[in-house]
């Protein structure tokens, strides 16, 4: 139920979704609701950055994975020239770098694409008050992560030797662009898997990338 009176404007919504099918049933949702105005919709980032110029919305309801510009990078750019617009993501990935990089780019809120359509209207309308909207999943995983026990981050060296086992280098192969010996290649990667809390080369990749130490493969 709606808590927005007769003489409150509606809250103006951009939705960005690659999916069209995706869009289209949010956008037809949002659009009956009485006190929400949605007035455009985006298939990647590019697109939601010239309307977000155009239309000036209230809140914008922004995908994570999408072609040309992702919603990552979009939220940065529209929190940076945009400072009054809210970004409520609305994905189906909930891993800890997604939620990490999106709250660390300007993201208001974030929810999970099988959020019930009432819910995300009434997510709208909070965002755009200003209020930080979280699925119970991601609010979940934010506080175990703030919970959990401080661990010594690995060094910038160590990353870089981390990165050549992500590209496929073997130890050798690691010193020599490095310009170290390879028995000092092996004492980063014990480092770094006893930081991460690993024991092989293939697991400490994975939970760098998971914690954004690391870029995805393909990134």
């Amino acid at each position: 139920m709606s808590d927005a009176s007769p003489t409150t404007s509606p809250v103006r919504v951009l939705v960005v979704d690659d999916h069209p099918v995706v869009r289209g049933g949010v956008v037809g949702w949002l659009a009956a609701q009485p006190d929400i105005d949605v007035v455009g919709e985006a298939g990647d980032g590019l697109e939601a950055l010239a309307l977000v110029a155009e239309h000036a919305p209230d809140v914008v309801l922004m995908d994570l994975r999408m072609p040309r510009l992702d919603g990552v990078a979009a939220t940065g750019r529209i929190a940076a020239a945009h400072p009054g617009v809210r970004v409520l993501v609305l994905t189906t990935y909930d891993t800890d770098n997604d939620i990490v990089r999106a709250v660390e780019a300007g993201a208001t809120g974030y929810l999970l694409k099988d959020t019930p359509l009432p819910q995300l209207a009434d997510a709208v309308r909070a965002a755009a008050r200003g209020e930080t909207v979280l699925a119970p999943p991601v609010a979940a995983r934010l506080v175990s992560r703030m919970r959990a026990p401080a661990v010594e981050a690995p060094t910038a060296r160590e990353l870089e030797v981390l990165a050549g086992v992500a590209r496929g280098l073997t130890n050798v192969e690691i010193g020599r662009e490095l310009f170290i010996g390879e028995a000092t290649v092996k004492t980063h990667l014990l480092r770094v898997f006893a930081k991460l809390g690993v024991d092989d080369r293939t697991r400490a990749v994975m939970v760098a990338v998971e914690r954004g130490l690391l870029p995805s493969p393909g990134a």
